[in-house]
């Protein structure tokens, strides 16, 4: 791990030791290691867990029937869209993140842990995932979660952020004075939260505010994927477009083409075009109605 360059100044206290920090999504690490250039005093590495944990099978994830249950999962949306390289990987890339940390704070004594957690779904089942890991290293673990707090964003104006990467570098210098150490109890408590939602092992989790998980039927979201869709017949590309950013919930695409493909399964939705051919789909609510061909006019406007 980097040595950081000064030691930082949390909640009143000059901060000693080496800090690496951790969040839960690409966008979020690339915003905060910005925010480094503008004040160095808490710089550390940055480890980026990739795995979605608030989707898919997560019973006895740590024991090997559990995590090739969860793999399977994975490959059964591989049937919707082929899920990249990247993707596929996602859960031996967390694996292997936290088998380093781990050997890593054991080899330094003075490395703590920073968790930065936007208030959404993926990044509170991404905390109780790793915390539940991390017992062993009880008074080197911290965490920042922006749970319901006011931030400035580019025109000066206040806002409530779900995800890190909405908030501007300089406001991630304010906010580390948020930091706290994780508490005993918090090490128990969360653990046995993760714990229950392993039992649980649903295939969609939604975040209730704060960090209460609530676990969810796997068509939790065809609802509003239909009422995105409405009336009229849409190109997938854009539908997918249109669910990421009307919904504002961030998942794979892989898993949203994985509910359409169910949708169309069960008859909910009609498909005009070859699925080898995705870019060219054309999508509409099954009406009891033929299909027929999507107008000229309609396909300009899905375009």
């Amino acid at each position: 791990m980097g040595k950081k360059s000064g030691a930082a100044a949390v909640n009143g206290f000059l901060w000693e030791g080496d800090i690496v920090h951790l969040v839960f999504q690409q966008e979020a690490a690339e915003a905060l290691e910005k925010s480094f250039e503008l004040d160095d005093c808490a710089k550390g590495n940055v480890i980026v867990l990739k795995e979605d944990y608030s989707v898919g099978n997560i019973a006895d994830i740590f024991e090997a029937e559990g995590w090739q249950k969860r793999r399977n999962f994975w490959k059964n949306i591989d049937e919707a869209i082929p899920v990249t390289e990247e993707e596929n990987d996602a859960m031996t890339e967390d694996k292997l993140s936290i088998h380093n940390l781990l050997k890593d704070m054991q080899q330094k004594p003075d490395l703590h842990l920073w968790i930065w957690m936007g208030q959404n779904e993926q990044d509170v089942c991404g905390y109780y995932w790793l915390i539940s890991q991390l017992a062993a290293l009880y008074g080197r673990v911290h965490v920042l979660y922006l749970n319901n707090l006011p931030f400035i964003n580019e025109k000066g104006g206040i806002f409530y952020p779900a995800r890190l990467a909405e908030i501007l570098p300089r406001e991630f210098v304010k906010a580390r004075k948020l930091t706290r150490e994780v508490s005993v109890a918090e090490f128990e408590l969360d653990t046995e939260e993760w714990k229950k939602l392993c039992v649980e092992d649903a295939f969609v989790r939604t975040l209730e505010g704060g960090k209460k998980i609530v676990s969810q039927p796997g068509n939790y979201y065809d609802q509003q994927i239909l009422k995105v869709l409405g009336k009229e017949s849409c190109r997938l590309p854009r539908l997918l477009a249109n669910v990421s950013s009307k919904l504002k919930i961030q998942k794979p695409a892989a898993f949203w083409m994985w509910r359409i493909k169910h949708l169309l399964m069960n008859d909910t939705l009609l498909m005009s075009g070859d699925w080898q051919k995705q870019k060219d789909i054309v999508l509409k609510i099954n009406s009891g109605e033929l299909f027929g061909i999507v107008e000229e006019e309609q396909q300009n406007k899905d375009q």
